[in-house]
């Protein structure tokens, strides 16, 4: 058994009770603490879960805290980030892992600088849909991968969300708010991305909020809303992607994977389950057993702490993190520019997960 590591969370916000809640369903971590701008979040969140509400400066100063969880708006990603590190901690972040590529880079090179490990969600990739995909993959099933399609389409978040003003303002948008499930899900599966090109536009200047609690709020859009374009992987394989916030309906799939020897059909990378089917040349569809646990958000985390305390690599890290968001990025820059996006970072395939394992575990 090893020691538990406490932890801190900043951000109380609606994302913070997923984790809240996985802390109860292993023995690898403690939240000892949570803090947030807001103190009332904070003493909510810490009366409910049995922690203690406190300010950022003091959960930053508290020694017994090894590592620090970042739930801000994504705007604040690396600036919170950066205080944890500098405060000697290490750090898991909500996606994306930053907003620009220079914040995301000092955010690596402060981790290494100081010897600390950093993480960035989504973890979705290591739940049963995305690794039982990855077993077919990595098995040859469908041969070598030629091409493929990913698909995130909807009409954005202003007519659910209480908050839905920072999905419009920078940072946000479906590429920042959703690509960083379908990239690193495509990046697990097939290995890090060579180029992008693509043309980006959105659709309205303005949006109204029709969501209960924000009812009426007039949000400017101050980020792209639909944007597609071709990812070109190193391993040749070539991937049309679509994301939207300007489509009210569509019948286009999450993720499609076509091989030299048939199809898969890759469950939605915003869970941690789904069906994945195959289809071998000239056959029908047939549904493929999971072969992993289902899992849910907090593996990654668990992953990492478990990684930190036994000296090895872990799946959710600063290096998958910094090159999705170099991906992301590109979408836009090659709309501006007309021009194919080069992507000069790299990054290993995160190791799959052995089979075998019980929910909420991972290896040694």
């Amino acid at each position: 058994m090893l020691d538990k590591m406490k932890l801190g969370i900043i951000g109380c916000g609606n994302i913070s009770g997923a984790y809240f809640e996985g802390e109860r369903k292993t023995n690898t971590l403690e939240i000892k603490a949570c803090a947030d701008i807001n103190m009332d979040a904070a003493n909510k969140q810490a009366d409910r879960f049995g922690c203690h509400a406190v300010s950022v400066d003091q959960l930053l100063a508290d020694s017994e805290i090894e590592l620090v969880v970042n739930l801000t708006i994504p705007k604040a990603h690396a600036e919170i980030g950066l205080k944890a590190l500098k405060a000697n901690k290490h750090t898991y972040s909500e996606k994306p892992f930053a907003v620009d590529i220079d914040s995301g880079r000092k955010l690596k090179e402060t981790a290494a600088r100081k010897k600390l490990r950093i993480g960035c969600a989504p973890d979705t990739f290591l739940g049963a849909g995305i690794q039982t995909a990855r077993k077919q993959l990595d098995a040859n099933v469908i041969g070598q991968p030629i091409a493929g399609s990913a698909f995130m389409c909807g009409h954005g978040h202003e007519n659910w969300h209480s908050n839905p003003a920072f999905y419009y303002d920078i940072g946000g948008g479906p590429m920042m708010d959703m690509g960083p499930y379908y990239i690193t899900a495509l990046v697990n599966i097939l290995g890090p991305v060579k180029r992008v090109a693509a043309v980006t536009t959105k659709a309205f200047e303005e949006r109204v909020a029709t969501s209960e609690k924000a009812y009426g709020l007039k949000i400017p859009v101050h980020t792209t809303t639909h944007l597609t374009g071709i990812l070109e992987f190193v391993n040749g394989t070539i991937i049309t992607m679509i994301m939207s916030f300007d489509m009210w309906s569509h019948g286009l799939p999450c993720i499609e994977l076509y091989g030299t020897d048939g199809s898969i059909k890759v469950p939605d990378p915003n869970g941690f389950g789904g069906s994945v089917q195959i289809a071998k040349a000239r056959e029908n569809w047939d549904e493929v057993p999971l072969e992993f646990p289902h899992n849910a958000r907090i593996i990654g985390l668990i992953d990492m702490v478990r990684a930190i305390r036994n000296d090895r690599p872990h799946r959710v890290n600063g290096d998958l993190a910094y090159h999705v968001l170099e991906v992301m990025l590109a979408f836009d820059k090659s709309s501006q520019t007309a021009q194919h996006v080069k992507i000069d970072s790299t990054v290993e395939r995160p190791n799959p997960l052995p089979v075998g394992l019980n929910e909420w575990e991972v290896e040694d």
